[in-house]
């Protein structure tokens, strides 16, 4: 695709339908659905964790070709209760999308997801492969300790020196051996003072990290912000709740049979292109779209119009699959 030309956005549409589905006595999940109730099922799994879906995430879908279901993960809004992290892990979420997909009475969906949400994809595709008609993932990242040591320890610092400083003030020396633990145990401190500045860090430093060229960003409300921070650490500190480093990865010949889409940003700093090179050597089935001139968002025009034509090739795979 010329990136000079690249596909557009889909006008903004409302969604057909709003729904609230209770996937826990606690957890209450918002779930929107647009497009064609005859177009090919796709589920959409937001990043961070913690961000929840976002209306412009509904324009990079054919509402002729598809029928979407975009949802906010545990905790993220509006899903309720927002910032909840008790009953809040990788595979409670993955048991939330057989109960989504139980739901709506959907036989086999699309997973579409961004960098946290590949994470969650694949999770979810290992486990329950026979839901899967294919994969379309961006920004990839796998949950391994490799790539949280990119963003948290040493790697990416080298990029944003003075922005990396300023992350690493908040914490005395003797602890930036491991600064999602110390960010931890601020965000999650009783105190506003410092748990608000931590948040703001946090949220701070991975804004940073997320186009190849700065953008303007809207300033997000504290409950906002640190709610976030406190989701996305919460998985961070966790490993992610993978049973072993590089899980993922270790596993995804599995996946052998399955369409593959990869959309990912050459300058991409916030998870790099390495991941995806590395898995696309495993599946030859990979198809991977590597766009020049693009970072991390997906709002980036190049990543938007790779996206876009990685959906069109999927449509017309499923079809002549029948």
């Amino acid at each position: 695709m010329d990136q000079q030309h690249p596909r557009q956005r889909f006008p903004l549409v409302e969604p057909s339908a709003i729904h609230h589905l209770a996937v826990s006595p606690l957890h209450t999940l918002y779930i929107e659905e647009i497009g064609n109730p005859q177009g090919k099922p796709v589920i959409f799994l937001h990043g961070g964790p913690g961000i929840g879906t976002l209306p412009h995430y509904r324009q990079i879908f054919d509402p002729e070709k598809f029928h979407v279901f975009l949802y906010s993960q545990r905790g993220a809004y509006p899903s309720t209760p927002v910032g909840e992290l008790h009953e809040n892990d990788t595979w409670q979420l993955v048991d939330d999308l057989e109960k989504i997909r139980r739901h709506f009475g959907i036989e086999r969906w699309v997973v579409f997801g961004g960098s946290w949400g590949c994470t969650l994809g694949l999770a979810y595709a290992l486990k329950h492969k026979e839901a899967v008609s294919a994969l379309i993932l961006r920004g990839l990242m796998l949950g391994s300790q490799r790539e949280s040591d990119w963003v948290y320890k040493e790697g990416v610092s080298r990029f944003f020196p003075e922005e990396w400083q300023n992350f690493n003030a908040l914490i005395p020396e003797d602890e930036r051996g491991d600064l999602v633990a110390a960010y931890h145990a601020r965000i999650f401190d009783p105190d506003p003072r410092v748990h608000l500045a931590a948040a703001q860090a946090w949220t701070r430093w991975e804004e940073k990290l997320t186009r190849l060229l700065p953008g303007e960003t809207v300033p997000l409300p504290d409950v906002t912000v640190l709610s976030m921070a406190r989701i996305e650490n919460h998985y961070e500190f966790n490993r992610f709740f993978l049973p072993e480093d590089g899980y993922l990865f270790n596993h995804i010949d599995e996946l052998a049979e399955i369409p593959f889409h990869i959309v990912q940003g050459r300058y991409d700093m916030l998870c790099p292109f390495e991941s995806a090179y590395k898995l696309a050597a495993r599946l030859p089935q990979v198809k991977i779209h590597l766009v020049p001139g693009a970072g991390h968002s997906a709002s980036e025009p190049g990543v938007t119009s790779e996206l876009i034509g990685a959906l069109d090739e999927v449509y017309f795979t499923l079809n002549d699959k029948g």
